[in-house]
């Protein structure tokens, strides 16, 4: 026995509407929620819609948590992204510290060398000082021995 077509289209068209309406009756996965599962104000932050998206008018059920759950995946990834940024501008201010020391560090290092060429010029000065010292006593030294050893002359 044959059925007619129109019948057969009939039957898949009732079949489609009894499926979509106990589809409807599916709690969505926002009204699941297991029974020890954290409150809902506890879990609402993740469930929530980013403010830049809304659904559109007509979407179906699978549209709209096909595209909740695609748009937390990105949402998801640029709150990644920005706290990389965030780690970025933590590594930007270590950065800063250590070339603020570094500068320091290059300031302490001229003091130091100009103390050392201070000290230098001192030294500098005080051995001139002894060879010059040392000179003049030895000019005396010698001028000394010369009169000395020169034979007196006559006192008359």
């Amino acid at each position: 026995m044959v059925k007619p077509i129109a019948s057969e289209v009939l039957n898949m068209v009732d079949l489609e509407r009894e499926i979509e309406a106990q589809f409807r009756n599916i709690p969505t996965a926002r009204e699941r929620r297991p029974v020890n599962s954290a409150p809902a104000t506890v879990r609402a932050s993740s469930l929530s819609m980013p403010d830049y998206v809304e659904h559109r008018e007509g979407a179906t059920e699978i549209g709209k948590l096909t595209a909740e759950a695609l748009v937390r995946e990105y949402e998801t990834a640029a709150k990644e992204i920005e706290g990389m940024g965030a780690q970025l501008i933590e590594c930007v201010n270590k950065c800063e510290t250590m070339t603020r020391d570094a500068f320091a560090a290059t300031e302490e290092m001229k003091e130091t060398a100009a103390r050392y060429r201070e000290e230098a010029k001192r030294i500098f000065l005080q051995i001139e000082n002894c060879t010059l010292m040392t000179a003049e006593v030895r000019k005396t030294c010698t001028e000394l021995k010369e009169k000395i050893a020169a034979p007196p002359t006559a006192m008359a």
